[in-house]
């Protein structure tokens, strides 16, 4: 096994390879351990991170950060002394309790504090302006080259060698799988190996067809002479609406900042001997900053600046590190792209890379750092530059829901673009894809202005969900992923990988999961049978390199198979709602009706003067189809569907749209209310499992094995907030039963066919999961820190029966 890079990172997976007993480990590093981007972090070890995942591997690193000094003898620095995230604004205030109800979820010990609590816990602050904050006191600080030496003393002591002055000069690759390094003193085979090279992981994996996207930018931050009566102890300072932090060490202050335009760096190449350098001060960037500071903390007004720090660190397009094995060759596995988070990062990111790394797959569900979720195109180096400016400002900026990126925008667009935006369209990003999120209506000029209640585009995405129920909708669904699979094995070994039967006939339409050996849903798509050996299996954008991977990796080397991406190729519209029939057969001369055309149901019909596949399947719950053409044919099966559709109330629906019909219907998405660790039997799927089929599938004995069990003890469940001026639910909020925690919520909409705030979440009921028992529970969800009765059901809220999509 063969660790790239010598930060605090690639340390820590070579630490806990060995406390795995992988103990034939070799870690190379370029030049001295820490001398990249490690050696000059500010060292901020925080817990509460974006998602539960995230901070629970956050948790894990600081939970191990209060032992690794007595395992290994080697100093750390590190000091439980706590941190306050304060805010300025009321809108700061709830994205803070938010955060600190997600926390709950998980053990994460937080306490409200008001602006007098905050005074006294740090008393050199100006609490003028101040709303309130949060008191985390397990969070602390840490040397970060101290604790590198620490993981590395630790590896050592399990059997690993590092070699420093050792760069990797190219990764090996033979037959699609990895077989080791060359260094510039010969190669080292291995069957495994990882990339932990901070921001030299892009061009290194870029070398071999990799995508490994990040960009390094600069990051500032100064330290005080020393202050006379600063009080020892201070916790540690978060200010987001001032892009500030501020830390004590050793009588002095250390002030950094997360700027809202960053200055990306390296953008033509690292130079070939850096190496625990610097990088030139910039004072005009940083005064914005400083002048702020010295209002809320007055002392640094009348004290000299002993050090101003400027070095770079590498950030991704989305904030998230990169972690996992890549898709585009076996063995390969990254951890890399920080984003400033990586020391308190380092022991989940080690842990968690090292289990992966055993067992062929990840630990738990990661989908939120998995790098298979990044885009080819996004090693882009003009965009990973431009998206840069952003990002690094976003770690501290408001996180507000339906948040969309400013920079690096318009890379991926679908035939219909040009037209959306006539129709007033407010553009979303999803893996580079422009799509709509709501419609303004045509001449009108659409934005968005956020808040964690109703925003501006409520009534409008109302009006699009009401217009769907009554008339018909037209949805640019063209992001969706769509791959070809043919051949004469095709059939059997994809129905090896899909839990369902697609043994079909032809034209038919099985929706289905795609599992692991554990009986959790690695993807959720629908499969259609074009003819006996070839199918159309289509997934959702993000998961577009992440299921082309598995679908790869799950086909065996004899079979006659053969995949192919036609996304680019195939765009889809979908067209939904009562008067969908209606307008089709304005277009068309095939016959729609229930006898001829029944749901799930997919045939080439002629649609103007255009050849399309239709496909009878709904994602919000009412009678419609989605079509698919050729890319040339696109904008005239548009423009047709356009001009007939207006006399039956045709309007363009957007993705809130979307998002908001399909949590009525209860129907999941994937990494939010399903995902790898979740079972079709948890996630109310167990319709779409055929156990008896010829050949069985992948994940088969673990849904037998928690079938024998009782069934599963933990359920998705639909929520309901019944009082009118409930708060809209996003995710990880959590779910309370007799006052303890029993759940928390994947995802959530306002309902508007319904008139109600919804959602969906697991729940583990002490009494199980039923009808019964969910009717006789009284629960609550916890939303910023306060405490709401919500209903829950297994059955979705509007039409449960299903008769709309089948009329």
């Amino acid at each position: 096994m063969i660790v790239v890079g010598g930060g605090i990172a690639g340390c820590s997976v070579a630490y806990h390879l060995t406390k795995l007993g992988i103990t034939d480990v070799v870690l190379c590093e370029r030049k001295q351990l820490t001398c990249g981007t490690t050696w000059h972090a500010a060292g901020l070890v925080t817990q509460l991170r974006a998602t539960r995942r995230m901070t629970e591997l956050a948790k894990y690193t600081g939970e191990l950060f209060q032992t690794l000094e007595a395992e290994t003898g080697q100093a750390t620095g590190f000091k439980k002394h706590g941190s306050l995230r304060v805010a300025n604004t009321e809108a700061r205030f709830e994205e803070l309790s938010r955060g600190a109800s997600m926390g709950r979820n998980f053990g994460l010990a937080v306490e409200q504090v008001t602006p007098d609590d905050i005074k006294k816990m740090w008393e050199p602050i100006n609490t003028e302006g101040v709303v309130g904050g949060y008191w985390f006191p397990n969070d602390g600080q840490v040397n970060p080259a101290d604790v590198t030496m620490a993981y590395a003393k630790g590896a050592r002591m399990g059997g690993a060698r590092i070699l420093e002055h050792t760069p990797v000069k190219r990764i090996l690759v033979e037959g699609g799988r990895i077989a080791g390094v060359e260094t510039d003193k010969g190669q080292i085979r291995a069957k495994r190996v990882i990339i932990c090279g901070g921001m030299w992981s892009r061009d290194l994996a870029a070398e071999i067809g990799v995508a490994l996207p990040l960009h390094a930018a600069e990051h500032f931050y100064i330290v005080t002479e020393p202050i006379p009566d600063l009080p020892k102890k201070l916790p540690v300072l978060f200010l987001g609406d001032e892009c500030a932090y501020y830390k004590e060490d050793a009588g002095k202050l250390l002030l950094g900042c997360f700027e809202p335009k960053a200055k990306p760096w390296g953008h033509d190449g690292i130079p070939e001997d850096f190496c625990f350098d610097s990088l030139p001060e910039d004072f005009d960037h940083f005064e914005p900053i400083l002048e702020m500071a010295t209002k809320r903390v007055p002392l640094i007004a009348n004290t000299g600046i002993q050090l101003f720090f400027n070095g770079p660190e590498s950030f991704t397009p989305d904030d998230r590190y990169l972690l996992g094995e890549v898709p585009e060759v076996d063995g390969l596995f990254c951890a890399c792209g920080f984003n400033s988070i990586g020391i308190l990062s380092s022991g989940g990111v080690g842990k968690a890379a090292a289990e992966w790394i055993r067992d062929g797959r990840p630990p738990m569900e990661l989908a939120d750092v998995d790098v298979r979720r990044m885009q080819s195109f996004q090693t882009n180096k003009k965009y990973l530059f431009d998206r840069t400016t952003e990002t690094l400002g976003l770690l501290f900026d408001m996180h507000w829901p339906y948040r969309q990126f400013a920079t690096a925008r318009d890379v991926r667009r679908s035939p219909f673009h040009d037209r959306l935006l006539a129709e007033g369209a407010f553009m979303t990003e999803a893996a580079g894809y422009e799509r709509p999120g709501f419609f303004a209506g045509k001449g009108k000029t659409p934005e968005i202005h956020y808040s964690y209640g109703r925003q501006n585009w409520f009534d409008l995405c109302g009006a699009e969900c009401h217009n769907t129920a009554e008339n018909v909708t037209l949805f640019d669904h063209s992001c969706f992923v769509k791959f070809e699979v043919e051949g004469r094995d095709a059939l059997r070994v994809l129905n090896r990988i899909c839990a369902n039967n697609i043994d079909v006939a032809v034209g038919r339409i099985v929706y289905t999961q795609w599992l692991n050996e554990q009986g959790g849903i690695e993807a959720d798509v629908t499969v259609t049978r074009l003819s006996e050996t070839s199918f159309l299996v289509v997934t959702i954008a993000v998961s577009q390199r992440r299921d082309f991977a598995w679908l790869r990796r799950h086909i065996p080397d004899d079979a006659h198979v053969f995949v192919k991406d036609v996304t680019s190729g195939m765009p889809m519209l979908a067209l939904m709602g009562p008067k969908s029939r209606e307008l089709l057969k304005v277009l068309s001369p095939a016959d729609f009706s229930n006898e001829a055309f029944p749901f799930g149901t997919s045939r080439e019909i002629d649609l103007g003067y255009a050849r399309v596949r239709a496909s009878r399947v709904t994602f919000v719950g009412e009678l419609g189809w989605e079509i698919y053409m050729p890319t040339e044919f696109a904008t005239h099966v548009y423009d047709r569907l356009a001009e007939a559709g207006a006399p039956l109330g045709l309007k363009q629906g957007g993705y809130f749209a979307i998002n908001s019909l399909r949590m009525e219907k209860g129907y999941r998405h994937w990494s939010h209310d399903i995902g790898e660790e979740d079972t079709p039997l948890e996630g109310g799927l167990g319709f779409a499992v055929a156990y008896d089929k010829p050949g069985g599938f992948i994940g088969r004995e673990a849904l037998l094995k928690q079938k024998e069990q009782g069934g599963p003890r933990r359920r998705l469940v639909q929520l309901m907030l019944p009082d009118k001026d409930a708060p809209l639910l996003y995710h990880h909020e959590p779910l309370r039963w007799n006052g303890e925690i029993v759940g928390s919520v994947t995802s959530g909409a306002y309902g508007h066919r319904i008139g109600a705030s919804l959602g969906m979440g697991y729940l583990s009921l002490p009494q199980g999961v039923s009808e019964a028992s969910l009717a006789e529970a009284a629960l609550e969800v916890e939303v910023a820190w306060k405490r709401y009765k919500v209903k829950a059901q297994l059955k979705p809220w509007y039409d449960p029966q299903g008769a709309r999509i089948k009329a």
